[in-house]
């Protein structure tokens, strides 16, 4: 019936468990599945321990080092420590949804980032070059040329050949839910999520799992979203607005 952007491609490993009943709204999505306030807060905290470290770089050089190679190496340090806690504060999730007459379902996967990898290739690549070529004027960079796109070329290696690191980094997820599962129907007043409270019993377990499902929804869909959930809903099932608290993980 509606679709708010492309159709939509999963990967291989996944399928939705309502795929032979018609799609009543379905999209995709990337979103951050944390409490974007703790993740903004950590960046923030970081950056000034960052920007410290660096000054401290700069500040206490090694003998015969010249202002022009601790400029470069203060801003290498915190060039690379900089896009590694962003990304750990701000990486996203590819989510996809869809909505059908027996429920709510969806499907979670990360991708190994393949753009990290190429990124760092050539952060070491265009460093290398550059300390080579203030070598020419100042042979102490020869030092830093070794030491700087060196250790950064051991990490690509390492991150592209581990196995275990491309597992931590890859996830895919799929949950379905039933109508008769929710207890609350909830639109979030500080993030774009739609907010559904559920009660389960989950197979092989004796007791009910009480837990929320946060739908996120791209800037101004969250009323639409809610408008076409809220008539399978029994209608004993409170809908309210209020802040959503996004757990820091949909797991």
């Amino acid at each position: 019936m509606l679709s708010f952007n492309k159709p939509l491609e999963l990967p291989s490993q996944l399928e939705w468990k309502f795929a032979h009943e018609p799609e009543l709204l379905g999209w995709t999505i990337r979103a951050r599945d944390y409490n974007t306030v703790v993740a903004n807060g950590m960046f923030a905290f970081m950056s000034v321990l960052i920007v410290f470290g660096a000054y401290s770089v700069y500040s206490m050089p090694a003998p015969g080092e010249g202002v022009l190679f601790r400029i470069v190496v203060a801003f290498c340090f915190y060039l690379i420590i900089t896009c590694a806690v962003l990304s750990m504060t701000h990486q996203k999730v590819n989510f996809a949804y869809r909505i059908s007459g027996s429920g709510v379902e969806y499907c979670v996967w990360k991708d190994f980032p393949e753009w990290a990898l190429t990124f760092l290739k050539w952060l070491t690549g265009i460093t290398a070059v550059i300390f080579l070529f203030i070598a020419t004027i100042d042979p102490s960079f020869l030092l830093g040329a070794l030491l700087g796109p060196g250790g950064m070329g051991l990490t690509y290696l390492s991150m592209a050949h581990s196995k275990n690191y491309r597992e931590m980094h890859t996830r895919y997820h799929h949950y379905a839910f039933k109508w008769a599962d929710f207890t609350q129907l909830a639109i979030a007043s500080n993030r774009e999520v739609v907010d559904l409270k559920y009660a389960i019993t989950m197979e092989g377990d004796d007791f009910e799992t009480r837990w929320s499902l946060n739908i996120f929804c791209r800037r101004k869909q969250k009323e639409k979203v809610a408008e076409i959930i809220r008539p399978y809903l029994s209608p004993d099932v409170p809908f309210i607005r209020a802040k959503v608290n996004v757990p820091l993980s949909t797991d």
